[in-house]
């Protein structure tokens, strides 16, 4: 039979190469993550926003090489759900996948509210909950169109948020300058000042700015769209996380370097003034972009970072429906529907158009701190869950545990499961009441499925 045939099997097409692939978590992850949270990680951090960036950083790179690793064993879509399923067992992969699918979908909902609310500032004729609707179907649209559509979005995204954060890198130099002479561009102090570092306030900053690299495991989902997978998926988290952490410490670091900890209570006071209390700290680096680069710059940072959360909601949707194939096809949700293929575009529709319809309905009944919050739940528990699956698959499958393979299989992703649940741990206890009751529908879906966890199910082997 022809393999054009009606009849032929549609399948996920390896177009992306590893310079999208990186690109797309990039995007996801946003080249402009940490400036929204600027204000907060250096009040928590008193003064240290920038380390802890990159403690953060040094955190998320044991993950990342977990699931690299897990994607060179195993490159299929479905992301932590097939990690989890295959290293450890398909019940934990199951929940793994359902926690995380939380964690995906949430991300366009978040994005959509906070692009509606901006959008709103910016022509409020519009009612935020039309741009809750305009953003939702754009997202929708743009991912229905197939992942070569939503990698061409993604390389004008990417060119477009580098102009202006270059701009803002430029001018935060040039003021520094301007005002300490070049002592002010290289200085130890955003890293380290003596008189109010505590590793505390560190631990409290890192929890936070861990949000900078949420997503950067989202490029995992399309294992089956890359070409050569098992080196690509690997090279690909990595750099993601060394990227961004480099690039979002520069950029915070910059800014620490021109509003220094001795001006920053004269600096909020300001920001009090110009956007009112309860809005200082989220729009302090918009502040930071009027000192250093005037009302121009303010405004061109200010659309730079609504233009990163479009970004990030239509990537966040392409890996959301991924999550949702992966364990369609598997038969962990109904096949028919989940595990559906558009012939044309090659991309599981009908779970983007489900996600499309959720963002809408989500948007209009959670608020912005709500998803941020439980964004880190499912993540750092799926985390854990595919380093303590790479350590199985690693290490203890080995035929011979040797002192190197304890250094290069077992040590990393152990440091990344202690890493990643000091972190979770931190998160307020709302949203473990949240995210836990989601996790428990969960499992009781699953014991309907399993028959009472006495049916294994059966996952397909396309390796």
């Amino acid at each position: 039979m022809p393999e054009n045939s009606a009849n032929s099997e549609v399948k996920l097409r390896r177009v992306l190469k590893l310079s999208d692939l990186v690109i797309y978590g990039i995007i996801l992850i946003q080249p402009v993550a940490a400036l929204p949270l600027f204000g907060f990680a250096n009040r928590d951090s008193d003064g240290h926003a920038v380390t802890t960036i990159l403690v953060a950083m040094f955190a998320m790179i044991f993950t990342a090489i977990s699931y690299g690793r897990m994607a060179n064993r195993y490159p299929a879509s479905g992301s932590a759900y097939t990690y989890v399923g295959r290293g450890l067992h398909p019940y934990l992969g199951f929940i793994a996948g359902f926690t995380m699918f939380m964690d995906y979908m949430i991300v366009p909902i978040l994005c959509t509210i906070f692009t509606s609310i901006a959008a709103n500032h910016m022509v409020p004729v519009i009612p935020t909950r039309v741009w809750f609707l305009i953003f939702a179907c754009g997202f929708t649209f743009l991912n229905l169109n197939g992942i070569q559509i939503t990698n061409r979005a993604n390389w004008i995204l990417m060119i477009v948020m580098s102009v202006v954060v270059f701009w803002f890198m430029g001018a935060a130099i040039r003021y520094i300058f301007m005002q300490d002479g070049i002592g002010g561009i290289f200085t130890i102090e955003p890293f380290y000042h003596s008189s109010t570092f505590n590793w505390a306030t560190i631990g409290r900053g890192t929890a936070l700015a861990a949000l900078t690299y949420i997503g950067f495991d989202g490029l995992t989902t399309l294992s089956e769209e890359v070409e050569n997978p098992r080196r690509n998926v690997l090279l690909a988290t990595v750099l993601t996380c060394l990227i961004t952490g480099i690039w979002s410490g520069s950029q915070v670091y910059l800014a620490q370097a021109s509003i220094s900890w001795a001006e920053w209570p004269q600096f909020i006071q300001d920001m009090i003034s110009k956007f009112g209390t309860g809005n200082e700290l989220e729009k302090a680096i918009i502040g930071v972009a009027n000192v250093i680069g005037g009302h121009t710059l303010e405004v061109a940072l200010a659309f730079i970072l609504l233009i990163g959360s479009i970004g990030s909601g239509v990537t966040g949707q392409v890996g959301a429906a991924r999550v949702m194939y992966g364990m369609g096809r598997d038969n962990m949700l109904p096949k028919k529907f989940f595990g559906h293929l558009n012939k044309r575009t090659a991309v599981p529709s009908n779970n983007i158009a489900l996600i499309g319809l959720i963002v809408i309905i989500g948007a209009n009944v959670l608020n912005y701190d709500q998803c941020a919050h439980l964004i880190n739940f499912g993540a750092f528990l799926a985390f854990m869950l595919v380093n303590a699956a790479s350590i199985r698959e690693y290490f203890f499958k080995a035929e011979q545990k040797t002192v190197k393979s304890f250094f290069m299989n077992f040590l990393p992703p152990a440091v990344g499961i202690v890493a990643c649940f000091l972190i979770w741990q931190s998160l307020p206890r709302l949203t473990f009441i949240v995210g836990g009751t989601w996790s428990l529908v969960g499992i009781i879906y699953l014991a309907f499925l399993s028959k009472g966890f006495r049916k294994i199910p059966e996952v397909r082997d396309i390796f």
